[in-house]
């Protein structure tokens, strides 16, 4: 009877912890564009994601660390099992990019509904020679 009663203890309070309600997944949660060309890239890049969860996903807002950076979400619920995306277009100032967008929702596999997501990389500016332009030459001395 005691095992009995342990089992039932143990298996109500798995099901206790098992949450109910929209959950996401993003494919990933950290997109590094590497060293990109001033010029050559528009700067966009896409997290993907899923509601894994038995409810649908709101994403209520979605804000950048900075005003060089803007996020783009989906405004209609995600149903259980859809895919979304979150599509961030970065300015392209030249130098390091360290910057995230923080992604407000009802997803209950998240503290708060909020998920951090960051971008990374460097932006460089390749200096072009003009063929019009000579080259300084020194005298042999």
């Amino acid at each position: 009877m005691k095992k009995l009663l342990v089992y039932l203890t143990v298996l109500i309070g798995m099901t206790s912890l098992a949450q109910t309600g929209p959950k996401i997944e993003f494919k990933e949660e950290t997109i590094n564009y590497g060293e990109v060309e001033k010029g050559k890239d528009d700067g966009i890049r896409v997290f993907e994601f899923t509601n894994t969860g038995d409810a649908p996903l709101l994403i209520k807002n979605a804000k950048s660390s900075c005003g060089c950076t803007v996020p783009e979400w989906p405004k209609e619920p995600i149903a259980p099992g859809g895919k979304g995306q979150i599509k961030v277009q970065y300015n392209m100032n030249p130098g390091p990019i360290s910057k995230t967008i923080t992604i407000e929702s009802n997803a209950v596999n998240k503290e708060s509904g909020m998920i951090p997501l960051r971008i990374k990389g460097t932006v460089i500016v390749k200096e072009e020679v003009s063929p019009l332009v000579k080259k300084k030459t020194f005298p042999n001395l």
